[in-house]
């Protein structure tokens, strides 16, 4: 069953956040994972959710996507997110 990976990002250090999802891109491909969304213009539709940057990421599974998440090929880019923005993170499974 597909999981995605959704995230809400303010980014505090635009310059180094480029390099973040340079690397990240790489990544993703041994873990079977995607991006479904990166960073688009969003809308809230209702309630007081106003994100600043989403990401989906699909995964074939919940065990490939937290595989990934905690793989040392994203250590180094995680490292970089962590460093220069403020996450908000869910793991979701799919349908």
């Amino acid at each position: 069953m597909s999981a995605y990976i959704i995230a809400d990002i303010k980014v505090n250090e635009p310059k180094e956040y480029d390099t973040y999802k340079k690397l990240t891109t790489g990544t993703l491909a041994n873990f079977g994972g995607r991006f479904i969304v990166r960073g688009g213009q969003s809308e809230t539709l209702e309630g007081e959710w106003k994100p600043e940057r989403v990401v989906v990421l699909e995964f074939p599974s919940i065990q490939k996507a937290k595989a990934w998440w905690g793989s040392p090929e994203y250590a180094q880019a995680k490292e970089i997110r962590q460093r220069t923005a403020v996450t908000k993170m869910i793991l979701v499974e799919g349908v």
